[in-house]
Formats: structure tokens, C-alpha cells, sequence
């Protein structure tokens, strides 16, 4: 892809897309994934989305989901708090 085809209009039906099912998608011409295929596939992170990746331990993403559909906003508030509470501690 060139820079001029990001800046051109798409041609696609959208609406038309939008009202298609599953059904009506003709999947016969893509070969299944074996596990072959997985074992040389690599995962490819957008570098704006890989500089924000956090590691969590599974147990404390676990509590934060128990704790509504929103977690991520609450881990997000959980850090700014403890931040927050600790600014005194930076700037001596």
C-alpha cells in the first residue's frame, strides 16, 4: 500500500457488507490453519499499542475482572491514585 491509497475513498459497500452473514461468506478458497502454520506465525503489535502492553500477574488481572466489565478503567484509576499518593515521596 502507497501513500496515495491511504488518502483515496473506499469503494466498498459498507451498507451491503454490514448485511451480510456468515453464511454468505464463501470461505472455500482459504486453506485451513494447521498447527504447522502457528508454529512459524509471529504476532505483530502495532508499535503505538506495544508501547502500551503491561504485564499482569493472572491473579490480579482475575481480581480486576471480577470487579465489572470496565476493569481496564479501574486498573488505569488504581495507578493514577497510587501515583497520587505518592508524589510527596518523588520530590524529596
Amino acid at each position: 500500500m502507497n501513500r496515495e491509497n491511504l488518502h483515496s475513498a473506499s469503494r466498498t459497500n459498507w451498507a451491503a457488507l454490514e448485511e451480510m452473514s456468515d453464511a454468505d461468506v464463501d470461505y472455500s478458497d482459504i486453506p485451513p490453519l494447521t498447527d504447522e502454520f502457528f508454529e512459524s506465525a509471529i504476532l505483530r503489535i502495532p508499535v503505538d499499542q506495544a508501547q502500551n502492553l503491561v504485564q499482569l500477574d493472572p491473579d490480579v488481572k482475575q481480581w480486576f475482572r471480577n470487579h465489572g466489565d470496565q476493569y481496564k478503567t479501574l486498573i488505569n484509576s488504581v495507578l493514577r491514585q497510587y501515583i497520587e499518593n505518592n508524589k510527596t515521596q518523588q520530590s524529596a
